[in-house]
C-alpha cells in the first residue's frame, strides 16, 4: 500500500510539472512592448534604439511592435529598419490599426506580423515634401527597397511591389484600377502578409506562445518627443526661420531682447533635437560655434573675408546637424529666402530704428528732401558772355566774370580767346556759342 501512495505522488508531481512547464518558461520570459505611432520621422529613431538596447541589456528575447502610422519619411524608415535587422531580438510586429506607407515598410523587417480585424497594410508609394510623387530615381530606390523587405521576410515581393506601384496587377486586391495595394487583416492573412489576426494584445501574446510573460512596456521621454517634433522636416524650417529673424530684429534694437532670446532659443532647439535624436554630434555644433565667432569679428575688423567664412561654417554647421544634406539644404534654403525678406521689410519700415546695422548699411537718403543736392543748376549763366580761355573742341573753360567754368560748344570748333555767349545750362553741363553767329 505504501509503495502504492508513493507512486501515485510520483505520478501527481510529474504530471503537475509537465502541466505548468509551459507556463514557468514563459513566466521567466521579457518581452518589450513598444508602440511605434504617429510619423515616422528622424527622432523616432532615438526612442528605438533605446527600447531595443533596453531589451537587450535586460536579457529579453522579444520586442513587440504596436504599429498604428500613416506613414512618414524614407530616411527615417531606412534607419529604423537597418535597427530592426540588426538586432538578435524577435520582433514581431502588431497592427492594431494602420501600417501604412512607411509603417508598410517597417511592419515586412519584422519576423512576424499579426493585426487587428480593422487593421491595414500597404499604400506605400513614396513622395516629396511637396506631398506629390517623387522622381523616377527616388521611385525606383524604394521599389526596390520594398521588394528587398519583403524578400528578407519570406513574404511575396509581388505583393509589396503592388503597394508602392499602381501599375502592378493585382486586381483582386485592389479598390479601383490603378490605385495603391492595401490590404486588410483578412486579405493579409490569404496572402500570408500576417501571421494572424488578434482583437488584443493580450490574445496576441497567448498566439505568439508569450502568455504569462513578463510584458515591459516602453514610453516616450519628454526629450525624445521634443526630439521627434524638432527633426520633423516641417518644423526645421521654421526653427531656423525664427532664429534668423530673431537676431536679425534684434540688431536694429539695443541692449538684448525679445527677438534675441527668440533667435538663440530656436537655434539651442534645433541643435538639441538633433542631438537627442542621434543626428548631430558634436562638431557640428562646434563648427557652427566657429562661424558665428567668425561672424561677429567681421563686425569689427574689415575685409569680408571674416564674414564670407563665418557664414560658410554657420551653414556648414547647421546641415552636417541635420543628418540628411539634401532636406537640410532645402530647409536652409527656404530659412534663407524668409530671413532676406523679413530684414527687406524691417529695413523698409524701420530703418531710422536702426542700431547696430547702421554700422553696416548706409540708410542715409541723399534726395533733395532731406538737403542734398546731386550738382549745382547754374541757370544764372544763361545768356551771360565770356572769352574762351581754351581752344573748345567741343569742350574747355571760358572766363565769365572773375569765375572760371567749364563748358562744351554747341558743337563747333572755337578758337582759344574768342568771346562766347551762354545759351543753355543742364545741371552741370554749360552750353556755349560763339558770340555773333
Amino acid at each position: 500500500m505504501k509503495g502504492i501512495r508513493i507512486t501515485r505522488m510520483v505520478f501527481l508531481l510529474a504530471a503537475a510539472f509537465l502541466l505548468f512547464m509551459p507556463m514557468a518558461g514563459a513566466k521567466g520570459e521579457k518581452v518589450y512592448h513598444v508602440p511605434l505611432e504617429n510619423e515616422v520621422e528622424r527622432g523616432l529613431y532615438a526612442f528605438l534604439d533605446r527600447s531595443f538596447t533596453e531589451a537587450e541589456k535586460a536579457g529579453a528575447e522579444t520586442v513587440i511592435l504596436e504599429i498604428n502610422t500613416p506613414g512618414g519619411f524614407v530616411d527615417a524608415a531606412g534607419r529604423i529598419a537597418r535597427l530592426m535587422d540588426s538586432t538578435d531580438l524577435r520582433v514581431i510586429a502588431y497592427i492594431n490599426r494602420d501600417a501604412l506607407s512607411a509603417g508598410a515598410f517597417l511592419a515586412l523587417h519584422a519576423e512576424e506580423i499579426y493585426m487587428d480585424p480593422a487593421g491595414r497594410i500597404g499604400a506605400a508609394q513614396v513622395i516629396d515634401q511637396a506631398g506629390n510623387a517623387a522622381d523616377s530615381k527616388a521611385n525606383s530606390a524604394w521599389l526596390t527597397s520594398m521588394k528587398s523587405a519583403a524578400e528578407s521576410s519570406g513574404r511575396n515581393p509581388a505583393i509589396a511591389l503592388a503597394m508602392a506601384d499602381a501599375s502592378q496587377d493585382l486586381p483582386q486586391y485592389r479598390a479601383g484600377k490603378g490605385e495603391l495595394l492595401t490590404l486588410s487583416a483578412k486579405e493579409a492573412l490569404e496572402v500570408k502578409y500576417s501571421e494572424g489576426t488578434v482583437s488584443s494584445f493580450d490574445e496576441l501574446l497567448k498566439k505568439t506562445g508569450l502568455e504569462g510573460a513578463e510584458v515591459i512596456k516602453m514610453n516616450e521621454t519628454f526629450s525624445e518627443k521634443l526630439a521627434r517634433f524638432i527633426t520633423n522636416p516641417i518644423v526645421v524650417p521654421i526653427l531656423l526661420s525664427v532664429a534668423g529673424l530673431g537676431l536679425i530684429v534684434e540688431l536694429y534694437s539695443p541692449g538684448f531682447g525679445v527677438p534675441g532670446t527668440m533667435g538663440v532659443s530656436a537655434l539651442l532647439l534645433f541643435f538639441y533635437g538633433h542631438l537627442v535624436a542621434g543626428l548631430a554630434g558634436y562638431e557640428a555644433i562646434l563648427l557652427f560655434l566657429l562661424g558665428a565667432g567668425l561672424l561677429i569679428a567681421e563686425l569689427f575688423v574689415s575685409g569680408g573675408i571674416l564674414g564670407v567664412a563665418g557664414a560658410a561654417a554657420v551653414v556648414g554647421g547647421i546641415i552636417m546637424a541635420g543628418g540628411d544634406p539634401l532636406v537640410m539644404g532645402v530647409s536652409v534654403a527656404i530659412a534663407l529666402v524668409i530671413m532676406i525678406l523679413g530684414m527687406v521689410i524691417l529695413m523698409k519700415f524701420f530703418g531710422k530704428r536702426l542700431h547696430l546695422l547702421s554700422k553696416l548699411v548706409l540708410m542715409d537718403s541723399t534726395d533733395t528732401e532731406s538737403g542734398y543736392v546731386s550738382n549745382e543748376n547754374r541757370l544764372e549763366l544763361i545768356g551771360k558772355t565770356g572769352r574762351a580761355l581754351t581752344a573748345l573742341r567741343p569742350s574747355g573753360a571760358v572766363q565769365i566774370g572773375n569765375e572760371m567754368i567749364d563748358v562744351v560748344s554747341e558743337g563747333r570748333f572755337i578758337e582759344k580767346g574768342k568771346e562766347v555767349k551762354v545759351i543753355k545750362v543742364e545741371g552741370s553741363r554749360v552750353v556755349v556759342r560763339e558770340s555773333g553767329i
